[in-house]
């Protein structure tokens, strides 16, 4: 259960998410802590990832030289980890850290995906032989709105978003795609991505009857923007996606529009 009443729905999370780069000093409640803490366990079991909260990593942060001065004030982190013998483990990571990611928003709170600018080395991200940490989550409150330096970093370090034609591809059409498939990617399109890159293309291809998404693979972070792009596909269609770069996507109330 939610920390305190809210009627702000993952779908008005979505509308509602930014990236925030500087946080205030004013930690977050034990309840808030807590009901974080029991949706990354309940994540880590549906996963099989390895989800911490960390309330305090503000030293792998500290310094111009480990964050490029882009983050200010960042305390708490949700870090991302889990076997590295996992072949979806990257994606897992995308989709289960929106899922935290949209709960925090919900809750009122500011995040940053954050794939490399932070001390990859520090003790606080030790893990198993066997485990690797893939990216990280800062998380904690924030100015209502974005300072000076936080529009001037987004202009600095993102792309505009694409028109949503570039976002997907139809196959044995002789219509336009439906709305539910439409509303599903402008859900993908308020994704974050890595600087932006909106790498997620869609495929509805109705000679197949089927929909898939797929991601290039030539930056580090794609597999990550996958599991996060489908994870809105998802909250918006009702539907679900099978793991892996070109996973199909089932939904049974829509199934007549494969046909």
């Amino acid at each position: 259960m939610m920390p305190f009443e809210t009627n702000v729905t993952d779908l008005d999370a979505i509308g509602l998410r930014r990236s925030r780069r500087k946080y205030l000093s004013t930690p977050m409640t034990q309840r808030t802590v807590d009901y974080l803490k029991s949706e990354i366990t309940k994540f880590n079991q549906d996963s099989g990832l390895s989800i911490f909260l960390l309330e305090d990593g503000s030293q792998a942060f500290n310094g111009i030289t480990k964050s490029y001065g882009m983050l200010k004030g960042v305390r708490s982190l949700i870090v991302l980890k889990g076997a590295s013998s996992d072949a979806h483990l990257k994606e897992k990571c995308g989709y289960y850290g929106e899922r935290l990611v949209l709960d925090a928003t919900k809750l009122g709170l500011g995040t940053c995906w954050v794939a490399g600018t932070y001390n990859r080395k520090d003790p606080v991200f030790k893990c198993d032989d066997d485990e690797e940490v893939i990216c990280v989550i800062t998380i904690g409150h924030v100015e209502e709105e974005k300072s000076m330096g936080e529009q001037l970093t987004h202009k600095l370090t993102h792309r505009k978003t694409k028109p949503a034609s570039e976002f997907y591809s139809l196959h044995h059409f002789d219509e336009k795609a439906p709305e539910w498939f439409l509303r599903g990617i402008e859900s993908v399109m308020k994704a974050p991505s890595a600087v932006n890159s909106q790498p997620v293309h869609f495929v509805f291809d109705k000679l197949k009857h089927q929909i898939t998404a797929h991601v290039s693979g030539k930056r580090p972070t794609d597999l990550i923007d996958l599991g996060i792009a489908k994870l809105h596909f998802e909250i918006v269609t009702g539907g679900t996606f099978a793991l892996g770069n070109g996973g199909n996507f089932y939904h049974e109330n829509y199934k007549n529009d494969f046909s």
